[in-house]
């Protein structure tokens, strides 16, 4: 089953090991980044900080399989670089499948305003999270578990107070 599908430009790193992973109790995690998956390089570097007892593995978005990930009896965290590779996975079936996002870690850049202190976002990704939440997805931000859950609605808010 998919536990969470989280949007992280850092893909896997400390948080997502040693708070998401245990919090979730995920047994498998699964990057699903175009780029990732198409550099055997950042594969290897990758899954080589995953602990043993956790199966890890990379593809790129168009090649997951996201229903036998939903069917899968294990626990899993899915791992996105961009809202926009996202909201391409909902369009493919992930919206029906995965009922939790996390939007973790995007970082500041052009054209972004920051809804928490470690998302940055630009009009279209907000627009983006506020379509997949619509579709009934629960869509957060929050860096790590014990972090207060950051809604849609207050990161449409905190993006309109910031100066653009």
């Amino acid at each position: 089953m998919i536990a969470l599908v989280r949007v992280d430009n850092r893909l896997l790193h400390g948080q997502v090991l040693e708070a998401w992973l245990p919090r979730l109790g995920a047994r498998r995690l699964v990057v699903a980044d175009d780029e990732a998956a198409a550099s055997p390089l950042a594969q290897a570097a990758m899954t080589l900080a995953v602990p043993g007892e956790v199966a890890a593995e990379v593809r790129a978005v168009e090649a997951v399989d996201w229903a036998a990930l939903a069917a899968a009896p294990e626990r899993i965290l899915v791992l996105f670089r961009e809202v926009a590779d996202l909201e391409r996975a909902a369009a493919r079936g992930l919206a029906d499948l995965a009922p939790d996002v996390n939007v973790g870690n995007v970082h500041f850049g052009p054209g972004r305003r920051p809804v928490t202190p470690s998302v940055f976002l630009r009009a279209e990704e907000l627009g983006a999270l506020r379509r997949l939440a619509a579709a009934g997805l629960r869509v957060e931000a929050r860096a790590v578990p014990g972090d207060s859950p950051t809604d849609v609605e207050e990161m449409e808010r905190r993006f309109q107070r910031a100066p653009g």
